[in-house]
């Protein structure tokens, strides 16, 4: 039997899903944790927005850079290739010139803070994000800028626990936010993958009590 990993985004997870989050084998969670606390501590993996504004923002942060999710983390996933993005950049001024930073690369820098705090660093590969754009297509996801980090990160870790055996939960995703992350599709895709039982929600179900629930 393989783990149960629960990756957290930073919407509002169930009442009381704490104990229940904390007590998996792996805890993603994503750039500042907002619900850090109310959604558990546990926190394996910090998966960041390595380019643009976000990761300007957090490097330069000295209370992110010393929180505890952040300190407690084994590993940090830059979850945007550096390459792809670089890539994109010169269309992306065409069509949205407001997103001139959009595609500035912090990498280097999360990875040295990552070997610095004796943390594993990892970039997600360009591949995960062109798979997620694939299958995006059928959801007719319209125009988009990329892919959010939370569903770049749910495919790369389907892609390895399907092979090992691994229970994938989701919680805290709203499919809400920036308008140049197709949300609406991606929510439909996330659907599609739990009625095809590779994914599952965190419910209140799953973790309260016959008593508690009556």
């Amino acid at each position: 039997m393989g783990q149960r990993i629960v990756i957290v985004g930073n919407g509002e997870a169930p009442r009381g899903a704490a104990a229940a989050i904390d007590a998996a084998d792996l805890v993603v969670r994503f750039n500042e944790c907002r619900n850090f606390g109310s959604s558990g501590s546990r926190t394996d993996v910090v998966a960041v927005c390595n380019t643009g504004r976000p990761a300007l923002m957090m490097l330069s942060s000295p209370e992110w850079l010393a929180s505890r999710p952040v300190n407690d983390c084994r590993e940090i996933w830059s979850v945007r290739d550096p390459e792809k993005f670089r890539e994109l950049h010169p269309a992306l001024m065409l069509t949205r010139p407001e997103l001139a930073d959009f595609c500035d690369d912090y990498t280097d820098a999360l990875a040295a803070f990552a070997n610095d705090a004796g943390k594993t660093h990892a970039v997600i590969d360009r591949s995960v994000h062109e798979a997620v754009d694939a299958a995006l297509v059928p959801f007719d996801p319209g125009d988009y800028v990329v892919p959010s980090s939370g569903m770049v990160v749910v495919a790369r870790i389907l892609a390895q626990a399907e092979e090992a055996g691994d229970a994938v939960v989701l919680t805290g995703f709203s499919h809400e936010g920036w308008d140049g992350h197709p949300f609406a599709a991606e929510r439909r895709l996330v659907d599609s993958y739990i009625a095809a039982g590779r994914l599952s929600r965190l419910q209140q179900t799953d973790f309260l009590s016959p008593l508690e629930g009556a």
